[in-house]
């Protein structure tokens, strides 16, 4: 059990839990060890006067929490470049980021990354349900989540977390379609609950969590607000630490974090089916490469269709579906790119 600390020396206890209300890049300096953390996903300010969002939403803001903390347009380059120089520094080699932001200051975002020197990974854009209204220009109901990583170690993404690789339903690969870069989630409707101007849904949450951690990892969000990150991550049995500026925020918020109990999620995740392939994961030989590719060569001769052929292998090798069109590219001299290098 971590202590949550206010600035004043306050101490409350909520589980596995070390939160600061205090700004994060100067928290950061005092309160972080260089590598220490494992997964950042944080959502900043957008710089958009977000204090003044509730006259584009159709919502009673008597159940909105005061005390937004917003970041002027001409100082949002500045303050991306401060904030990420501590995540990039708090981050252990191959340890992940994701970073929310909407379009308006994204290139002051993406020019941080790269001055930092983190690598991209993904871009992901979020869809979600009733966006900003507007009368003479589309409306805006997304927004991007940039994936990043630091260079330097083994980058935990765990592929099977949620689908098996051969799970299936009428519209192809379950596993694949969770992982495609395009995600539609729907923000949580909460009437009559306290809330912060912009939160996080769970499910969204949830899954970042799942492929991007382990149980006991140390899980850090550097703009707490509703501490969305936080409960998430106690709820999956992971380790979390972050800051809050906003004292209202974080006096409301500190009492409800302590009410999780770490694990309580894990319960209703979803098992992702076992493979029983019996070679999936294990390293490939020169001579069983040689082998498919004379299988491969004489099946699509009979079948013609590659899909069919495919499917053939799976049995015969005892591998998955990426894996062997990958090596049969490789064998081919194909450029194409496969994101998956596991069966």
């Amino acid at each position: 059990m971590i202590p949550t600390q206010h600035p004043t020396g306050q101490e409350s206890r909520p589980a596995r839990g070390q939160f600061y209300n205090e700004d994060c890049i100067e928290g950061c300096k005092r309160h972080v060890p260089d590598g220490t953390v494992d997964l950042i996903i944080t959502d900043p300010p957008y710089g958009i006067a977000g204090d003044k969002l509730h006259q584009h939403y159709n919502r009673k803001e008597g159940f909105v929490l005061d005390g937004y903390i917003e970041v002027p347009a001409d100082e949002y380059a500045d303050f991306s470049l401060r904030w990420l120089e501590q995540a990039a520094r708090i981050l252990r080699p191959g340890g992940a980021l994701y970073v929310f932001s909407g379009y308006t200051n994204l290139v002051h975002v993406l020019k941080a990354l790269r001055v930092v020197g983190l690598e991209e990974v993904n871009h992901i854009i979020w869809k979600y349900n009733f966006g900003v209204y507007t009368k003479r220009k589309y409306i805006s109901s997304h927004y991007h989540i940039m994936y990043y990583k630091k260079p330097g170690g083994r980058v935990t993404f765990n592929t099977y977390c949620r689908y098996g690789a051969d799970e299936r339903d009428d519209n192809g690969s379950e596993n694949y379609r969770d992982r495609e870069d395009v995600w539609i989630i729907n923000r949580e409707y909460k009437p009559g609950q306290r809330k912060n101007k912009n939160e996080l849904p769970k499910q969204l949450l949830i899954k970042l969590i799942q492929y991007s951690s382990n149980e006991g990892d140390l899980v850090c969000d550097l703009f707490l607000g509703s501490f969305s990150t936080a409960k998430v991550a106690m709820g999956l049995n992971r380790r979390a630490i972050g800051f809050e500026k906003s004292k209202v925020a974080f006096d409301y918020q500190i009492d409800e974090v302590a009410k999780i109990e770490p694990g309580s999620l894990l319960p209703a995740l979803k098992i992702p089916q076992q493979s029983q392939l019996p070679n999936q994961g294990k390293p490939w030989t020169e001579e069983e490469k040689e082998r498919l590719w004379r299988r491969y060569l004489r099946l699509i001769q009979v079948h013609r269709t590659k899909k069919r052929v495919i499917e053939l292998l799976c049995d015969e090798f005892g591998r998955g579906r990426f894996a062997l069109s990958k090596v049969i590219s490789q064998i081919r001299g194909s450029s194409t790119d496969y994101t998956d290098s596991a069966d």
